[in-house]
Order: C-alpha cells, then sequence, then structure tokens
C-alpha cells in the first residue's frame, strides 16, 4: 500500500515539528514568567495608585521589540502585533488584579 502524503509528510517532518514543539514550550514559559512579573507589577502600581495603562512605556516596549525583531529577521509587523496582544492582556491582567486588591483593601 502506497504512502499517504500525510504520511510522508509526517515522517519527513517529524524531527521539526519535535524542534519547534520545544521551541513552543519555551516560548510559553517565558510568557507565563512575564505574566508574574506582570502580577508584581499590579501590586506596585495599586499601592501608589498608578494605571495600567502607561502610554510611553506601551510605545517604548512596542518599538524596541520591533527594532529587536528585525535583528532576527522578524516581520516588524508581525512583532508589533504580538506585543500589541501581550501588552493588552498585561493590562487587562493588571486591571483585574488591582481590582481583587482594592476589594480586599476595603473589606
Amino acid at each position: 500500500m502506497k504512502e499517504s502524503n500525510q504520511q510522508r509528510a509526517k515522517k519527513i517532518l517529524k524531527p521539526y515539528r519535535k524542534e519547534l514543539d520545544g521551541l513552543d514550550r519555551q516560548i510559553l514559559k517565558l510568557l507565563g514568567k512575564r505574566f508574574g512579573i506582570i502580577r508584581k507589577v499590579a501590586k506596585i502600581k495599586t499601592k501608589y495608585d498608578l494605571p495600567s495603562f502607561l502610554h510611553e512605556r506601551v510605545e517604548e516596549v512596542r518599538n524596541s521589540r520591533v527594532a529587536l525583531g528585525k535583528k532576527y529577521g522578524i516581520d516588524p509587523q508581525f512583532v508589533h502585533a504580538l506585543y500589541s496582544s501581550i501588552i493588552y492582556q498585561s493590562c487587562a491582567m493588571e486591571d483585574e488584579l488591582k481590582t481583587k486588591l482594592l476589594k480586599k483593601k476595603k473589606k
């Protein structure tokens, strides 16, 4: 019986997929660490009554990451969109944590 294209592709691409899976685990682990720091930042911002969204910092992060992405040959539009998403999630997470912390404080 002849091997299907799917089976052939699976066999040929197996080592690359394994490598990509490992890289994805590392990326997610690093994002987990990044969001762990965001939790700490939320506590500090709550303590000092600072906003979650700081425009200058957001622009600084996005621009520096776009520049860094270019250095590694990554499409600037992709990096901008990626960090926009990460920043949006970070701010949402900060807002949620700040709300919880303020509720605890009022009790």
